[in-house]
């Protein structure tokens, strides 16, 4: 019997986290004592039958495979070089070294660049590889295109496909254009970035969907299931929001089975 692959979401937070350091608001309150609410910078881990790799390591890292009780990572994807995605590098590229085996990190090949630039010192312990062509990890074939992060720039969602099952990872992204939504059709599942239900901030400050916005997406390129992560304080998941039946909110440490 063959054993199903499993998504688990390491971090399910926007930049700062959950809590944030100065804020008392009742959603960083409640994080500090029951924790439904804490949430690690987003990350996810893809693991099955055919291997694993895990997407972004962010400052939390550390805490993260501690939480999963993992000593060694072989692989990892990263959506873009932004520091709640990739503060975790030279931590994983410590333990490379300590362990004597080199790290691989996929990104597009801008990605690498910068994050070779902040840390030139990386690639003696992890090797950095582009996928702008595609690569296939853990038995997924996996595409990977630019998409609109608002004020902050860019970011870099991918595609993955096996066994007839397609999902997206798009963690960071706003106001996608057509070209940019083409790879969102005719998925199982997307796992999509919403840091606010709705964010009253100006449109031209914000980087990220809010729910509401999202949904709108939602209808347009239709996903059989839509998972939110890279979610803020505002987000509050002892609350009932009104949603689409098919949209779930990301809990720290939640699994789920991609078939």
């Amino acid at each position: 019997m063959t054993i199903p692959d499993k998504l688990t979401f390491l971090g399910t937070g926007d930049a700062m986290g959950v809590p944030r350091l100065y804020c008392d608001c009742e959603v960083c309150m409640e994080a500090r004592t029951t924790g439904i609410n804490r949430r690690y910078r987003s990350s996810v881990l893809v693991h099955g039958s055919d291997g694993e790799f895990m997407i972004d390591g962010g400052p939390d890292f550390v805490h993260q495979m501690e939480l999963l009780g993992k000593r060694q990572l072989r692989t990892m994807l990263v959506t873009h070089p932004h520091f709640d995605h990739i503060g975790g590098l030279p931590e994983w590229a410590d333990a490379c070294r300590w362990l004597g085996e080199k790290g691989e990190m996929y990104a597009p090949q801008e990605v690498l660049e910068t994050i070779q630039s902040q840390f030139p010192w990386l690639s003696r312990h992890i090797k950095m590889q582009p996928c702008d062509s595609g690569v296939e990890l853990a038995g997924y074939q996996i595409r990977t295109w630019k998409v609109n992060h608002g004020k902050n720039g860019y970011s870099y969602a991918y595609r993955l496909e096996k066994d007839g099952y397609r999902w997206v990872y798009c963690s960071d992204s706003i106001n996608l254009n057509e070209q940019e939504r083409q790879q969102l059709y005719h998925l199982d599942l997307l796992v999509l970035g919403t840091s606010f239900y709705h964010e009253l901030a100006e449109f031209h400050t914000r980087s990220v969907y809010d729910m509401l916005e999202a949904q709108e997406l939602l209808r347009q390129i239709k996903p059989k299931q839509t998972i939110f992560t890279h979610m803020s304080h505002d987000v509050d998941l002892r609350q009932k929001y009104d949603l689409m039946p098919d949209i779930t909110l990301a809990e720290t440490g939640m699994t789920h089975i991609l078939s």
